[in-house]
């Protein structure tokens, strides 16, 4: 995992080294850490990078407690995280290798999961060292990536965990649940939305028969952008694509719902570099009223979500402000589209 690192204060007796430590016991036998860093970047769980005396280099990352405030669909999301991994790994994508996951339970207050670490930077962080020829080649690359993810097919359609109860027969009942599950979350954390719930609540019925054009539950990462793509060069030869990581909010749904998650301010379906890069496993693919009708609704849905999740997180001051801002003209362009694209 490829986020900023902050080192940490040197190994002492601080109750976090010695649970990492204890961590790497259980799975790896006798090991000496020699290094062990914060890791800044995410938004939920927290991660650290934990460098051993034989040269490994791993990740260690820890939900929050049970009792921390979340959004419904965030439960057991590292459970979620070793899935996508797994699963991707054997469709040929460049992911972290899961090493361990550990369920919450008695003696473990939080789950936790134990991965390798992938070298290099994220495209976030690299962003400013890449030249346009770079950028192409990298799209391109990006997008056989995930249009590789996106032949593994689940046993459901909706996020993995029974849990939430968030998954469904069919992408129209499974999409139902999870749109109507973050409206519920607005009400839960008292949060305004720009238009009316009602009318939110009623997207998947108005539009059930372009979500029921999706005939198979392909695995979707579903946030994938620059931050969680990790980039590696050797010398100052060219970029490749180490990997991606952070794979906690996979679900198993409609393919293009991917193309959302990747630009979630943009729209990666109009980036040619990248759709060539899809088109060159999935030559089939068209961007036709019903894919426009169905990703304009996964921009609600992750729209919502990054609304929504600002009392949670307990954002504030110009963070909080810009997405309040931002989410409320998105969302109005997104429903102003799917009226223009059903007349």
């Amino acid at each position: 995992m490829a986020d900023t690192a902050v080192p940490s204060l040197p190994p002492g007796p601080d109750d976090a080294d010695e649970l990492a430590a204890e961590r790497l016991r259980r799975v790896l036998g006798p090991v000496t850490v020699v290094r062990d860093t914060v890791l800044s970047g995410g938004f939920y769980n927290s991660a650290r990078l934990l460098e051993l005396a034989d040269g490994r280099r791993l990740v260690l990352k820890t939900a929050p407690r049970a009792s921390a405030l979340a959004l419904t669909h965030e439960q057991d999301l590292l459970r979620t995280e070793a899935l996508f991994h797994r699963l991707a790994a054997r469709a040929g994508a460049h992911v972290p290798t899961v090493l361990h996951h550990e369920p919450a339970g008695p003696g473990t207050p939080a789950e936790w999961l134990l991965l390798t670490y992938l070298d290099g930077a994220t495209w976030d962080a690299a962003r400013d060292r890449l030249t346009p020829a770079d950028r192409a080649a990298l799209r391109h690359r990006l997008g056989e990536s995930v249009a590789r993810i996106a032949t593994v097919t689940g046993p459901v359609y909706g996020y993995p965990r029974s849990a939430a109860g968030l998954f469904g027969p069919d992408w129209p009942s499974a999409f139902t649940a999870m749109l109507h599950a973050v409206l519920a979350d607005a009400i839960r954390f008292e949060v305004a939305l720009p238009a009316p719930p009602e009318l939110l609540a009623a997207l998947p019925v108005r539009f059930g028969h372009r979500l029921a054009e999706v005939r198979r539950p392909a695995l979707v990462h579903f946030d994938a952008w620059e931050g969680n793509i990790v980039l590696a060069r050797a010398g100052n030869g060219p970029w490749h694509l180490s990997g991606l990581i952070d794979g906690e909010r996979a679900f198993f749904g409609d393919p293009l719902a991917e193309l959302v998650g990747l630009d979630p301010l943009g729209s990666a379906e109009d980036d040619p570099d990248l759709m060539a890069g899809y088109r060159s496993l999935v030559p089939d693919l068209t961007i036709d009223t019903g894919a426009r009708v169905r990703l304009a609704l996964y921009r609600v849905y992750l729209t919502l979500i990054m609304r929504v999740e600002v009392v949670p997180r307990a954002y504030d001051g110009e963070l909080a402000a810009w997405r309040d801002a931002w989410s409320a003209e998105r969302l109005t362009r997104q429903l102003a589209a799917l009226d223009a694209l059903e007349a």
